[in-house]
């Protein structure tokens, strides 16, 4: 394999490329059945895209849109993300997609026995369970005191990459020595940072991870691709800016909060500097105003 230049498989235009496209459907069906296929009866043999859009039952309510959505050869709905930052009602907004995808499966005159499983499953690149010491959990509908799974509507799969990282590299494992599972892990965690030959080992004898790499390599990308994945990037970095200047805007607030109350106590401007790190000159200003 010559690679050219690999993308960030987390960036959203690159995950859907690798899991959203027919071209790439068994690249989806391969991770599927090695993340959640303990969860199934029996493994998928095909899968069918589904509109991502969840629209709402009513007008003026939430409209959502999820990475990929898609239908199993059994009826089973799967709702795949790529989750780059934290935030607050991550855990909720999984309940949301899972529900909406559940019950778009009701038609006028559809019976309710008809429905199906949805799973889903979300990969994180941030710490979302912080107090848990495995990357991986599931999540069922139990009953709270026997633990039997009698409501079996919704499952919840989180893959915690950074701490899967970090378990990585403490165990001291070689990239050529993971199982599938966790080479997808690390493909998504290290695939754009990679050299050709940590490329080829993580690759080994899986061809699946092999058109995994193909699947994100610039040269096979149309320029309109390309361009929607940068328009990603910028964005991304855009928020970034916002978010950090939005804290410098609160910290310095803090800061002059902090210097008028001690200049009302008459402290020194040498003291309320050294304690501040304003200048004198910006103090004599304030103590001016």
């Amino acid at each position: 394999m010559v690679a050219t230049r690999i993308l960030n498989p987390r960036n959203d235009i690159a995950f859907k490329k690798i899991f959203g496209t027919e071209q790439n459907k068994h690249l989806l069906i391969n991770f599927l059945n090695t993340v959640v296929g303990n969860q199934l009866s029996g493994s998928i043999k095909e899968v069918t895209f589904l509109k991502r859009d969840l629209d709402p039952e009513t007008v003026g309510k939430k409209q959502s849109a999820v990475d990929v959505l898609v239908e199993d050869d059994n009826g089973i709905r799967y709702v795949v993300e790529m989750q780059v930052a934290g935030g607050e009602g991550f855990e909720k907004r999984a309940i949301f997609y899972a529900s909406k995808a559940y019950v778009s499966q009701m038609n006028i005159g559809g019976k309710y026995q008809d429905l199906k499983e949805v799973i889903f499953l979300a990969l994180c690149d941030f710490d979302i369970f912080p107090s848990k010491a495995d990357y991986k959990s599931e999540h069922l509908i139990v009953d709270k005191k026997t633990f039997d799974q009698d409501l079996k509507g919704m499952s919840f799969t989180f893959v915690n990459l950074p701490k899967f990282d970090k378990e990585i590299k403490l165990g001291g494992k070689k990239v050529s020595e993971l199982a599938l599972e966790e080479k997808w892990y690390y493909f998504l965690k290290h695939a754009e940072d990679l050299p050709l030959s940590g490329i080829e080992a993580l690759v080994g004898k899986d061809n699946i991870i092999k058109d995994a790499f193909n699947a994100i390599d610039a040269v096979n990308w149309q320029e309109h691709e390309l361009y929607a994945y940068e328009d990603v990037i910028k964005a991304e970095m855009d928020a970034r800016w916002i978010k950090e200047n939005q804290l410098a805007a609160a910290e310095q607030k803090g800061i002059a909060t902090v210097a008028r109350k001690m200049l009302s106590k008459n402290k020194s401007l040498e003291e309320i500097s050294e304690f501040t790190g304003l200048s004198i000159g910006e103090l004599e200003k304030m103590k001016g105003n």
